[in-house]
């Protein structure tokens, strides 16, 4: 699947000492494809790490478990704050697209998600990274602000698409501080996506590839 993606679904909103449920998934969403675990597919992309990180800096490993469509992951959040959930995947074997004349690359995905407990907000945590991060800010009029990260900082002009399902996306670029806004008109998920070309060839599991292809998302529940 070139252009599938990994993505997080999980309720904005928890509460304390109730446990949280996170969904990951696998597939092209406007498309409404999404692969099962025990399938081919999503067995080259299953080993990936998924994090909470909690408004007190903590930082939880958690552990999803193989549903029909989805891994399905579990916390109970002990303090108010934001929570943010993260996924990253960095152990995808090197690609060869050369037939698509897309080259040859090795994928990293991430993915995150905010959950939100009791009444302070705070811009989803942004923890260091070696690579691409959305994180959502503020909401501003009824709009969402996201910003693109690329190895800590913003990632100006940088094209980032919007999906919904039934094959409705929308691109957006975004500004020079790396941000895009937009508004969710209809109660349903939005799956945001972003990708970058780190251009530093490489080799990985003994096989050389001649760039990196970041691929972060975010989802939005707005329902």
């Amino acid at each position: 699947g070139f252009a599938h993606y990994m993505w997080i679904e999980t309720q904005g909103t928890g509460q304390l000492g109730k446990v949280h449920e996170v969904k990951v998934f696998f597939g092209e969403y406007t498309y409404g494809v999404i692969e099962d675990p025990s399938g081919d597919a999503f067995k080259n992309v299953a080993d990936f790490g998924l994090w909470v990180l909690g408004p007190d800096g903590s930082k939880t490993l958690l552990k999803p478990v193989a549903k029909t469509d989805h891994y399905l992951a579990r916390f109970t959040p002990e303090k108010e704050g934001t929570y943010t959930v993260v996924l990253n995947n960095d152990t995808i074997g090197v690609l060869d697209y050369t037939q698509y004349d897309f080259g040859i690359f090795k994928p990293q995905y991430r993915a995150t998600a905010r959950i939100q407990v009791g009444s302070t907000i705070a811009p989803t945590a942004s923890e260091p990274s070696q690579g691409l991060l959305i994180r959502q800010l503020e909401q501003d009029n009824g709009q969402i602000g996201l910003q693109v990260l690329y190895q800590g900082k913003p990632l100006p002009q940088n094209e980032l698409k919007v999906y919904l399902p039934e094959l409705w996306s929308k691109t957006l670029e975004t500004d020079a501080e790396g941000m895009v806004y937009f508004s969710l008109p209809w109660p349903s998920t939005y799956t945001v996506e972003t990708t970058y070309n780190e251009t530093v060839p490489g080799s990985y599991r003994g096989k050389d590839y001649e760039f990196i292809w970041h691929c972060a998302t975010y989802a939005l529940l707005n329902r």
